[in-house]
This record gives C-alpha cells, structure tokens and sequence, in this order.
C-alpha cells in the first residue's frame, strides 16, 4: 500500500520526494519506499463561471446579484491533465492514505481540498506543516504529521475569503459595468487599496505650501536656528538686532544617552519594504525572490505575519548565526541576545522570515543577483535582531541673542550595536557622524555668520511601495479593536499580488526614475473612484472583513454569518446604485475589454484592427487579418479570442489544407514569446485529413 503526498509546486514534490525516498520518476508523480509524490500547479480547481448557475452570458443589471445556493466548480483548462493523475492517484485501490504538503498557509490548504473534493476522494488524509524546506525540516514534520481536522477551520476561511471574492468581484463589476456602459474590475481588497492612492494623490493636489523663514547663527562652529516666523520681516529683524549683539550666551547643555532598540526578524510585509526601499524591487519581485529561496532550501516560509521565533526554533540559532557570519565575513564581536527574537505568543502560522543552515558553504554566485540581495537582506536582519542597542547620547545646546532663544542638536555615538553589523551588509546605511558641543553654560560666544533661511511646507509623499504596504497593512486601524490582531487589507501573501494587478490593470503607474517609483493612480484609476460608493472603496470594511476571516480560521465565528454580511452588501448596494451623473463622459471608452493577456496579465482590449493587451510594453496581439488562421481558411472572431484567452486553445473544425484541399477538424493552441508576442500552433484530432 502506499501513501500519496500532494504539493504545490513540482520543485517542492522534488525536495519532499528525495528525503522520504520517492526517486523513480513517473509521469505527474514521483513513486519510491512506500509513497508516491505528486503536485497541483497551483489552483487546478476554480469557482466556475456564472453561466452555471443560469443564464448569465449577457451582463444585464436585473440579473443581479448573482448569489449561488450551491456553489459550483471546475476543472481550470489549463491544468486538465495534472488533475487527471492527482484524480487517479487518489482513487487508486492500493492508496490507502493521503498526506497534504501544499504550502502551510491558508490558501494551499483550500488548493489540496478543492482537488480532494473535485476527485470524489474520501479516504483519510493527514497534514504536513512545516515552515522550512531543509531535509531535517521535511524528516521532523513527517514523524510529527499533523490530523487534517486540526485545519478544518482553516480551509472554511479560505473558502469564505475566495467566495467572498467572486460575489463582490462578479456583481460589482457586471453592476458598475451596465451602470456606466463599460467594462470595469472592481475587487474586494483591490478597489480600497486603489482609492487610497487616489485620496492621497487628491491630498497632495489639494496640499498650499506656506513659507516659514528661520534665523540661522554660527557661533565657534555651533549651527543654532531660531523657532519658525510665518513673515520673513520678522525674520529680518531678530537677523539685524543678533548683529548688532555680536554674541551668543549658553543657556543650558544637555545630554542625554539614548538607546535603539534591534529590530525584530521580518515577515513578508516588513522585508518587502525593506527590500522597495533599499534595493528598489517592487513587493512581486520580492515575494518571487524569497520563494525560489525558500524552494532552495535556504530561508524559511515566506509567506508569513510573524516576526519571531518561538521556543521550539531556539535552537537552531547557535549553528545558524556562525554560518551566517562565516558566509558574508561580518567582522567584529556577534552578539546573541537570542532572547530578544523569541516570543511564541507572537507566532500564528509560522515563524519569522530567517535563513536556514543551508546557507553554510553556499556558493552565493551560484544564485541569480535577486536572489542574492534578498538573501542578503535577510541575513542582515537577523545578525541585527540578535544584536546590542544601537546607543548614543543626543546634546541638545539652547543659547539667547537678541531676547530670542536658539537651539542645536548633535549627536555622539557610544555604541553602534546592531547599526554596525547593518552598516557591514549595507555600507550605504552609515551611522550619522558624531557632533558635540565643546562650550560651557553661561559662556559667550562670538557670532562668525548669520542668515535667514526661507522653508516652506511639503505636502504627504506619493505612495511607494514601502508606503504603500504599510498603508494597507494599518488600513482601519483605527476602527478595529486593540486586541484585533490582523488589521489592515489583504493578507502578508495576496498584498503583493494586488498591488500588481492595479498597475497591470492600467489603474496604477510606477513612475520616477530613482531606484524607489511611486505608484500613481492613472486617469483609468481616479474615474473608477470617482464612482464608486463608500462600501466598495473603504479600506475600513475591508480591514473587517480580514479580521472575521481571521475569526473563522480560529473557529470564533461561523462561515454563515461572514458570509450572510457580504450577501446583504452586495444585494444592497445594486438595489440602491445609480450612475453618478456627468461620469460616463469621466469613465472614457478606450475600447471594449475581452479578457485577461497571457503574457502579463492586462485587459486585452478589442480595437479596430484586432485585439491588443493594454500594456503597452507588452506586445500581446491577435490580428484581425492573422495569416496564420488565413492558412487554415478562418476568420478571427471575437468568440475565438475568448476561448484562446480563457483557455489557451479552441477546436476550429473544417480546417483547409493548402496541400490536399480536404478539411480536417483540429484544436489551435496558443502560447506567448518572452516579450509577449502570440504564437499558434496545431494539435490535429485522430483521423483528421490535412
């Protein structure tokens, strides 16, 4: 009898596979010791369209809302014959048991269960949890497999997250849609996150820089400013009389030591701001990267809220921190206060982002540059988190002139602490130089230069995605209870990929031509708020709704009632929509959309002459006039575009053979070059004539 092992990923059923001894290779699995492996390419098993709950082809606004009693399902198209040898791997007669090694986290468990479901199994399964794809890693959590009912709350979040989704995704797109003439994406934690950018862009056009002018001495070599004027007369005239003074008079000298603490280990949003604002990756490069090294054994889950270890992981640090500091050559005295990076009450699913021992004689050249700048990054923070305070003593001199007091500050280091070990990784983070003041209370000293300094104040920054990140991770703060312990929108794993779908979508544009972009909202992306009402568009809501999430996962609260609310709004708000008047001329038509590109993932818009993706630096097309269906004796039609563009193929039958003039029926596949050009080719059908 055998056990099957489900992942995610091939390259992570390869890992598994070669430490439970699974190393004969068969086609979609891996069979070896008692176990078979094999994997799900992601989702192999999707809501189904709308078109199976009735006749909901055409978009039509008395059709709404769409809200399935039963939910439905299918097969993605894409993945047909993975899915086939998971079904009969699972149904096979000497498969006795079943072992879920999908991605710890809440949508790998909905991945394994949508699939067990599809395929009619219902033999017994347990979980493997791990958060680290090491050998020892993957040995201890196969001797320590985890009951599947211990993740039945789990799963029911992420069914509730994903059909939350497509009722508030399917209904407020068709709605908006017919409303306003056009097809237009609305999503559930997509729309907040874009209205945001949109109010803070609204806040900075809105923003009346005001000027403040500052008086400015030099007395032996101390810069001392005097308090802000609103008129630059009055300015002048402090300037004029600490002139005619000469001097300065110490009031007072005060020193006080301060201490910054270390900064605790990363999670996902914390090194994807990091890595934005030191290294310029946008969050998706960053996710991408740390995911390949998390597959290569060489740092921990990614995917993960937490930002400390727990008791159980302690151990791991007095190998680790050697190999990490042998591997980049950090000089000096390492300190480990390891201590300060344990807190079990602090871990949900999985610990925080750190390297693994793997990292020990690794040949860092051997890794793409990404790859290894993350890597490095990481290994930073945690040489950092175990470190000593980062001390200095911050001297603050007030002096008088002219009646008026004048201030400067300096600062002297007393320790660098964990800055120093930063600054060994990243020289560019340097420690401010040290300046004190070398004078005494009641001294007078001479005035060497003096001046007015005009200021003027700056309106809030564009969003970056450092900014960005945070912004969504704190949305709602302010309305969600001090104990809520997920606020924000979106999860640490899906936040990157909105992000990603705004600027693909044409509703954000990276723009700036230093390392770090902001995201501006395009015109597409002020229009689309511009109408949207108050429930699609508050990051509030949407910052509760993740929170009842997180309550469902922990079984606080029932499945229903999340969904009951949702079901409520959304039946509300097309009940109660009107286009706003004046906004279909806002909402410009620059095309009718059709689908999804296969390259990048933009809105493939029809136009005159074919189908083009709206990426303009992507260069996606179907011609109307394509030679390559011309060959064949067909025509581009809108309905074939939609089957290339949902499925990546489409039977076309009497197909003409230029050799023989006989027909013969045959399905087109559909692929893209590395820079988006569509390429076609054919699968001809048993028998067919050509």
């Amino acid at each position: 009898m055998f056990h099957l092992v489900i992942t995610e990923k091939p390259s992570v059923a390869q890992s598994i596979a070669s430490v439970i001894g699974a190393t004969q290779r068969r086609d979609g699995y891996l069979e070896g010791n008692g176990y078979l492996v094999s994997w799900c390419v992601g989702h192999l098993v999707e809501l189904a369209d709308p078109s199976a709950y009735g006749n909901f082809e055409k978009w039509k606004k008395e059709d709404l809302p769409i809200l399935p009693d039963k939910w439905q399902y299918q097969i993605s198209s894409r993945t047909k014959k993975q899915f086939g040898v998971l079904r009969s791997l699972m149904l096979r007669p000497d498969v006795d048991r079943l072992i879920c090694a999908t991605d710890a986290g809440r949508e790998g468990e909905l991945i394994f269960r949508l699939t067990y479901h599809q395929s009619g199994c219902r033999k017994p399964y347990d979980r493997l949890w791990i958060s680290s794809m090491e050998d020892s890693s993957i040995r201890k959590g196969f001797q320590n497999l985890k009951p599947s009912a211990q993740y039945d709350f789990l799963y029911l979040a992420a069914l509730c997250r994903e059909r939350a989704d497509w009722i508030i995704g399917i209904n407020a797109t068709r709605l908006f849609s017919c409303l306003y003439g056009q097809p237009l994406a609305i999503g559930r934690v997509m729309t907040p996150t874009l209205g945001m950018t949109v109010q803070r862009e609204a806040a900075i056009a809105a923003f009346i820089p005001e000027s403040f002018y500052t008086v400015q001495l030099c007395a032996d070599g101390i810069d001392l400013g005097s308090k802000r004027f609103s008129d630059r007369e009055s300015a002048i005239n402090l300037l004029e009389a600490c002139k005619k003074e000469e001097n300065v008079l110490i009031q007072s000298i005060e020193r006080k030591e301060r201490a910054e603490k270390p900064p605790a280990l990363y999670d996902l949003t914390t090194l994807q701001r990091d890595a934005n604002r030191i290294l310029g990756f946008t969050a998706q490069q960053t996710l991408d990267y740390t995911q390949s090294l998390y597959e290569k054994k060489l740092v921990t889950y990614p995917r993960t809220d937490s930002r400390y270890l727990t008791e159980d992981d302690a151990p791991v640090l007095g190998q680790l921190i050697p190999a990490v500091t042998a591997l980049y050559q950090v000089s000096g005295e390492i300190t480990l206060n390891c201590d300060q990076v344990i807190n079990s009450k602090k871990v949900s699913d999985h610990h925080a982002i750190i390297p693994t021992n793997m990292v020990a004689g690794i040949n860092l050249e051997t890794l793409p540059k990404g790859e290894q700048r993350i890597l490095r990054l990481i290994c930073a923070r945690l040489l950092a988190a175990i470190g000593d305070p980062y001390r200095f003593v911050e001297a603050t001199t007030t002096a008088e002139c002219a009646g008026e007091v004048f201030t400067a500050k300096g600062k002297v280091l007393v320790k660098a602490g964990w800055k120093g070990i930063v600054n060994q990784f990243f020289p560019e983070k340097t420690i401010p130089e040290s300046t004190d003041f070398d004078v005494k209370k009641d001294a007078l000293i001479p005035i060497t230069g003096a001046e007015v300094k005009e200021g003027k104040t700056t309106p809030p920054k564009h969003f970056t995605e450092d900014t960005l990140l945070s912004a969504m991770e704190t949305a709602g703060k302010e309305s969600m209870p001090e104990e809520a312990e997920r606020r924000g929108i979106g999860t640490p794993a899906t936040r990157a990929g909105i992000i990603e779908k705004l600027v693909k979508k044409g509703f954000l544009t990276r723009e700036g031509c230093g390392k770090t972009k902001s995201l501006i909202p395009t015109e597409k992306g002020r229009a689309l708020i511009a109408v949207m009402p108050e429930e699609i568009q508050s990051p509030a809501m949407t910052a509760d709704w993740e929170q009842q999430l997180l309550q469902i996962e922990r079984g606080e609260l029932e499945p229903e009632t999340f969904m009951n609310e949702i079901e409520q709004m959304v039946a509300s708000l097309v009940e109660t929509s009107e286009a706003v008047k004046g906004a279909k001329t806002l909402m410009k038509n620059n095309g009718k959309i059709v689908g999804v590109c296969p390259h990048c993932g933009a809105e493939v818009v029809e136009r005159e002459k074919g189908w083009f993706c709206a990426n303009r630096e992507c260069r996606f097309v179907i011609w109307r006039d394509n030679a390559f269906f011309k060959r064949l004796g067909k025509h581009v039609s809108a309905k074939l575009v939609d089957k290339l563009l949902r499925d990546g193929r489409a039977r076309l039958k009497d197909c003409k053979s230029q050799r023989t003039s006989r027909t013969y029926n045959a399905s087109v596949l559909m692929t893209t070059e590395a820079d988006g050009r569509a390429q076609f080719s054919l699968e001809f059908e048993n028998g067919g004539n050509r």
